[in-house]
Order: structure tokens, then C-alpha cells, then sequence
């Protein structure tokens, strides 16, 4: 069987957040940052033409995901002790045990995560990756994807979808 993919992994595929992770045990990190690269790779039939997927097509469509993330904080909406209240003055304050936060609400996006990991972004970033691309390519039907986001040098968490 042969397979035909791209992979995109530009420099400015890439996002800067704050966030901080709750472990299994209740504890957490403090909060602080990364600047995150997202890399993704698409495999579907080729075309006539002899392309997956244009790149200069697909590069766009990524990099406005990661526009949309980028300089903000990112609030897990879904973790069961973890609890966001937007006050009508445009702020918003996140309370988890003793830890409480308070941002403009223009900075956070709550997500519907239970924990901002670089697992949870990576599965996040690929399903609207997923639904986007079908929309702007509906005659290029994706096979499998795999999507990873490093937090650091070496260290990232995958998302891999396969039809």
C-alpha cells in the first residue's frame, strides 16, 4: 500500500501562552509560559495534480489557530475543581483550592480542556485543524493526521487521527 502525506513544521507556526498544570495529586504549577511550535502532518490521496494539500493553502489555516491562541492564557473550563467566573468589569478570576487569579478577560480563553497539556492542545489544535481543512478542502479527504506541540526544545505532546 502506498501512502502520500505532507509535513509542515515553519518557524512561525508557533504560539505564546500562560498556563499552568494540575497534577493527578491535586498539586499544580505555578503559573508561567512557553512559547509552543505546532508541527503537523497530513496524509491523504494524491491528486491529479500530484499534491496532498497545497502548502501555501495549509499554512495559513494553521497559523490562524495559532494567531488565535497566542498571548493569552489559557484556563482548562473542563477540570471538575477548577472554577472561572467573567465579572462584568472584564475580568475574569479562575479559583482552584487556595490559588486564586485574576486577568482581564480579553487575555484568557477558556478552554473546553481539562487540563492545558500539551497532550489536550495537541488533541485540541488537530480536530478544529481536522474540521477546517475538510471544510476548505473537501476534495482532498484526510487519511490520518498527526498533529504535535512542543512546549519546549525536544518535549511535545501528539495528537495522531487516522480514518
Amino acid at each position: 500500500m502506498e501512502t502520500w502525506g505532507i509535513d509542515v513544521a515553519k518557524e512561525y507556526l508557533k504560539f505564546s501562552c500562560a498556563h499552568f498544570l494540575i497534577f493527578p495529586d491535586g498539586t499544580t504549577e505555578r503559573l508561567h509560559g512557553h512559547n509552543y511550535r505546532v508541527y503537523v502532518e497530513v496524509k491523504a490521496e494524491l491528486s491529479e495534480f500530484g499534491l496532498v494539500i497545497d502548502f501555501n493553502k495549509i499554512k495559513p489555516v494553521i497559523r490562524k489557530i495559532c494567531d488565535d491562541l497566542d498571548e493569552h492564557w489559557l484556563v482548562p473550563g473542563k477540570h471538575h475543581a477548577l472554577k472561572v467566573q467573567e465579572r462584568s468589569d472584564g475580568v475574569t478570576e479562575v479559583r482552584y483550592n487556595d490559588l486564586y487569579y485574576a486577568a482581564p478577560t480579553l487575555d484568557v480563553i477558556v478552554m473546553p480542556l481539562n487540563n492545558i497539556s500539551t497532550e489536550n492542545l495537541a488533541a485540541w489544535i488537530g480536530r478544529l485543524l481536522l474540521q477546517r481543512l475538510g471544510e476548505a478542502f473537501p476534495d482532498a479527504p484526510i487519511q490520518a493526521m498527526r498533529v504535535g506541540v512542543e512546549e519546549t526544545l525536544g518535549q511535545r505532546g501528539l495528537y495522531c487521527y487516522e480514518r
